[in-house]
């Protein structure tokens, strides 16, 4: 079984974690790291997918300014997004040639770890047709003439993705303790009149990104037929180094 490299960089500013990305998936194209995870999360930060509608962001450049949020246009898939802390984001950078080349099945992948680790919690999510990521239900009462139950979907997790050459970068973001008052600022995802939620808010607890993170990691490890072990952060740099120079060198 090849290995999934799994690398936990803490609390990491949104612009250093898209250049190591880019670093690292330049170094799996060249077979000169294994396959990895990042695993982070964001100072306050707001991000637009190469689709996405920049009328989406509610407020002003000044306005995000002042709160302190970053603002980046990226390479990745779907519309706008916010990460800050309490928010697990997770970057696998993979050979889909090596796993499956089919970019479909790796987006419901991805959306599988994430609904089988929130089960382990006790929470039942699904999938919406037509809307990437992890959803629950939530049930409202509202009086339209009788009183009457009402289902509507909150959103748990967000994913946009960016293929190379079949290697995967970008990936998703699992709401745990976010503070979702952030995504007033955005209409999230482009989809009206959808609001998101977080694990601890269905829960009623707090909860620790340990709980979560480990859960996700395995399941995505057993999704893709990985064996996942923990990394270090130095190591893949002295690997990255190793084949820049290398690179480098070849380029002269």
């Amino acid at each position: 079984m090849k290995e999934l490299l799994v690398v936990d960089l803490g609390l990491m500013e949104y612009g250093a974690a898209w250049e190591l990305q880019r670093r690292v998936a330049d170094a799996r194209k060249a077979d000169a790291v294994s396959d990895v995870i990042l695993l982070c999360e964001h100072p306050h930060v707001i991000t637009l997918g190469r689709g996405g509608k920049r009328s989406n962001l509610r407020v002003t450049d000044d306005m995000l300014r002042g709160m302190g949020v970053a603002f980046f246009e990226t390479s990745r898939g779907g519309d706008i997004t916010y990460h800050g802390p309490g928010q697990l984001v997770g970057y696998p950078i993979l050979s889909l040639a090596e796993i499956r080349r089919d970019v479909a099945w790796y987006v419901r992948s991805l959306e599988e770890s994430m609904m089988r680790a929130t089960a382990e919690f006790g929470l039942a999510s699904k999938r919406v047709c037509g809307r990437s990521g992890v959803w629950v239900e939530k049930k409202e009462i509202k009086e339209v003439g009788d009183v009457e139950e009402v289902q509507d979907e909150e959103k748990l997790a967000a994913i946009g993705v960016h293929l190379s050459r079949w290697v995967t970068s970008h990936g998703f973001a699992y709401n745990v303790s976010t503070d979702l008052s952030y995504f007033d600022l955005i209409v999230p995802c482009g989809i009206i009149g959808k609001r998101t939620t977080s694990l601890e808010k269905l829960l009623g607890r707090r909860v620790d990104m340990k709980e979560v993170a480990p859960r996700i990691v395995a399941h995505l490890a057993e999704i893709f037929g990985l064996a996942p072990r923990a990394g270090d952060r130095d190591d893949l740099e002295a690997a990255l180094r190793a084949h820049e120079e290398q690179a480098a060198t070849l380029a002269i």
